[in-house]
């Protein structure tokens, strides 16, 4: 098919893909258009890359280091424009930043890095693009739609996934890059390598699943062509998972429907226990057998050998590196300068450790790290308790939770921009409105008394309260 004509399918592909799922009843907030705009640029490539890509590993290694001007301007708009909406939603605001201390405090201690970073013109460039990310994230979580993540994703989704496909099968030239482990050539979509493309895949896919399963319960005339657009979303991913070869995320997408599927039936959700034993079960058995030799032929089943494709090497090289261990380089600085081209002595134009949590340990040290694990456990304590409140919602925020802790054992995803990390912020700040107590309750007690109404699935709250 020529390339042309192709496009044009493909857009006219998208636009059905948004008319399928469309809502006559709901009247979504013009502002969710920031954050939509702010994880499509995060999911797929900055503007600059696009306009003018990058010609080699020098041109990466400048770009690394000093950004691109027309990039910081889109992003600066799109952050005050964010902000002008949250100052006008400052009552829920307060709520949701005094809900969330200990996220708020990583961030503080990322601002306080910047006094011994050896690049702080970086650091703070950097560190303004990661607060774009809180401040999209309070956008969709003070929105008024309790199911504004889920739809957030999944048209996203919408977006990325058929054009990786066009670009992969139609304008290869701005699909195809080199695995910086291996080196091998690879398709990589509208992102810029191939675990990236992955990562969109798994993260947009799964709101279409969850999205999927949303329509096919609800009784609506409408829940085919819901079932439709995002049952086509799927089998893309599915498609793009296979020819990436990403087994990271292939993985996690099992685990996350699997896990889904399991925290459907009333009986797991009625018992609290029941569900931590199921969280920790899947992040435990996953960790023995990427890092303790348990299940060798898991590893194989997954395309891995023991060095986990030579990952194992490179959190040799990079914890071996000259940094301080308790407060690391700065604010993602440890990609930087010497130590950037020393990396790339053993691995040309590797840019992150492949172990999420290594990374903030270069970056941020073991205080860092500690804080970051802190703040992941108690945005866990707040899904937990949000599954008897919300069950829908709280399903969804669970799945992510798990897939983001486990994706990072393997890629580093807790960084700026990365969909993986707003996915991981969406579910962790996400408002309760449960009080603190009733919240502890349901998170942590063995089984808890079910003599209160089960709650309502958001969409019928919102409506109900519209009313």
């Amino acid at each position: 098919m020529n390339p042309q004509i192709a496009l044009v399918l493909f857009v006219i592909g998208i636009i059905g893909l948004f008319y399928l799922d469309r809502d006559p009843k709901a009247h979504p907030s013009p502002a969710l258009w920031l954050p939509m705009i702010w994880l499509s640029i995060g999911g797929s490539r900055v503007v600059s890359s696009w306009l003018y890509p990058s010609s080699g590993s020098e041109d990466i290694a400048n770009a690394y280091l000093e950004g691109n001007p027309l990039d910081r301007n889109i992003q600066a708009v799109l952050m005050a424009l964010a902000l002008i909406v949250l100052i006008r939603r400052s009552s829920k605001l307060r709520r949701v930043l005094s809900a969330n201390a200990p996220i708020l405090g990583f961030f503080a201690y990322c601002l306080i890095s910047i006094l011994w970073s050896d690049f702080p013109d970086v650091s703070i460039r950097r560190l303004a693009k990661a607060l774009g990310d809180v401040l999209m994230v309070l956008v969709v979580v003070t929105d008024r739609d309790r199911l504004a993540p889920i739809k957030l994703a999944s048209r996203v989704g919408f977006l990325l996934i058929p054009t990786s496909i066009l670009l992969m099968k139609y304008f290869p030239e701005y699909a195809r890059g080199f695995d910086d482990i291996t080196g091998e050539g690879t398709y990589t979509g509208v992102t810029t390598s191939k675990n990236s493309l992955g990562m969109i895949c798994l993260v947009f896919g799964l709101a279409s699943v969850w999205s999927f399963w949303l329509a096919y319960r609800g009784k609506r005339a409408d829940r085919f062509r819901k079932m439709l657009a995002h049952g086509t979303v799927i089998a893309m991913v599915l498609w793009l998972l296979h020819g990436a070869h990403s087994m990271t995320s292939l993985s996690c997408f099992a685990l996350a429907i699997g896990l889904m599927v399991a925290t459907s039936f009333p009986r797991v959700l009625r018992r609290p226990a029941t569900v931590h034993f199921l969280v920790f079960t899947v992040i435990l058995v996953s960790f023995a057998v990427l890092f303790l030799g348990v299940g060798g032929g898991a590893l194989q089943l997954m395309g891995r050998d023991s060095s986990l494709t030579g990952r194992t090497a490179i959190w040799k090289v990079v914890l071996d590196a000259d940094q301080n261990p308790w407060f690391g380089t700065g604010y993602e600085c440890f990609w930087l300068g010497d130590r950037l081209q020393k990396m790339w002595t053993v691995y040309r134009g590797i840019n992150q450790a492949h172990n999420g949590y290594i990374e903030i340990a270069l970056n941020l040290g073991y205080v860092g790290l500690l804080m970051l694990l802190f703040a992941i456990f108690a945005g866990y304590r707040r899904i937990a308790a949000s599954l008897r409140e919300d069950t829908e919602l709280g399903k969804f925020r669970l799945a992510y939770f798990v897939v983001a802790v486990i994706y990072n054992f393997t890629e580093g995803a807790f960084k700026m921009m990365a969909p993986m990390w707003i996915m991981l912020l969406l579910s962790i700040m996400a408002m309760s409105e449960l009080s603190p107590a009733r919240a502890k309750k349901l998170a942590f007690k063995g089984r808890v008394e079910t003599d209160t109404e089960p709650a309502q699935p958001a969409e019928l709250v919102f409506h109900a309260e519209a009313h």
